[in-house]
């Protein structure tokens, strides 16, 4: 059963490392190329023209790599698996037509700001709704009404808070891999490292779920999660996706994932996170997302009751590159901190788990 795992990470790498050059070609013959701000580090103005919206790439290829897994290992798919799948592409849709108008219409701010929280609103509400239904014979729903850390926590919030707290985590978690996306590579490597982490958690919860209660030496320790192992299958395509699309992405990048990869990327993150019943987990295990996100909020905040400017320019990696880091320096130490921050995510998960043995 853990080869649709190895399956679909293969897939999904193999897609985007021979697809993406395809893609590069495609759309700089359509002259779709990056809007650079001109208030930004000098050394971006040389990026204006790269191709964007490559995240049509990874999301793709996330999607082929997940079905083609199933038809060669002949497994089903799970209503939690197409649940986060359709997340993912519904946001990388909302995503798409921003970069669309932004690039090939020429209008600068893309959407307008309505237009793209209606698109992102109606996207979650619908994954939120049929988060909550679906329930198998066991009872479980892919989603739960439970807050949740390493598992859900003991009282429900019900239905309708439900929906408002899974909003907030698909805002929070697409516009933190939004702002992360301002350097070569910088937001696709950090989402690789959290795929991973999830593609682990989820071949643990199978390994150790209440389903296999009567097999499993401590029934007391297990994990009441819908479909484990095919989210561990989804977030091992989105891991060797956004490995091979990195290839290309890294620096100097021949190819921007755009608003098309960044809000699709947070969408997944979100997804995996609601289904997996880590919702709390997700603030550590994409700390780099949370932190560049609060950099945005500290700015903005001290502006408006201050007048002053925390940092020189946020989000705060471009803090860094205008007090002289170099880019790839910026990007690696930024990885290594999220490399950190999924370390630290994965031992209290494992934590978690032993503290009920």
């Amino acid at each position: 059963m853990m080869n649709q795992i190895l399956f679909s990470g293969v897939i999904g790498l193999f897609l985007t490392l021979v697809g993406t050059p395809l893609l590069i070609k495609l759309l700089a013959s359509k002259g779709y190329g990056q809007y650079i701000r001109d208030d930004g580090p000098r050394e971006h103005h040389a990026k204006r023209g790269t191709p964007t919206m490559g995240g049509i790439a990874f999301i793709l290829a996330t999607i082929i790599a997940y079905f083609l897994s199933k038809v060669i290992t002949g497994k089903p798919v799970t209503f939690s698996g197409l649940l986060v799948l359709g997340l993912m592409a519904g946001m990388g849709l909302v995503g798409f037509l921003d970069d669309y108008i932004k690039i090939v219409k020429r209008r600068s701010l893309g959407l307008r700001a309505k237009a793209k929280m209606a698109g992102q609103l109606i996207v979650g509400i619908a994954y939120a709704v049929l988060g909550l239904m679906f329930a198998d014979v066991r009872g479980q729903t892919p989603a739960s009404t439970k807050i949740s850390f390493t598992e859900d926590i003991g009282w429900s919030i019900g239905p309708v808070l439900f929906v408002v707290w899974a909003l907030f985590m698909i805002l929070a978690m697409s516009n933190g891999v939004n702002l992360t996306d301002g350097l070569d590579g910088l937001a696709t490597g950090a989402s690789v490292m959290v795929f991973g982490a999830y593609t682990f958690i989820g071949v643990w919860q199978f390994q150790e779920s209440c389903a296999n209660a009567q097999t499993l030496t401590n029934p007391h320790a297990c994990f009441e999660v819908r479909d484990p192992l095919d989210l561990a299958v989804v977030a091992s395509a989105l891991m060797g996706a956004c490995f091979g699309f990195l290839w290309w992405n890294t620096s100097p990048a021949k190819i921007f994932m755009g608003d098309t990869g960044s809000l699709a990327l947070g969408g997944a993150l979100a997804g995996l996170a609601i289904c997996s019943r880590t919702e709390l987990l997700l603030a550590l295990l994409g700390g780099l997302f949370v932190l560049i996100t609060m950099s945005v909020v500290i700015q903005v905040g001290s502006f408006r009751l201050t007048g002053r400017r925390v940092f020189r320019m946020a989000p705060l990696q471009h803090h860094f590159e205008l007090k002289g880091w170099s880019e790839v320096l910026v990007v690696v130490r930024f990885w290594i901190i999220q490399g950190m921050c999924v370390i630290v995510g994965l031992g209290l998960f494992y934590a978690g788990w032993a503290a009920k043995k």
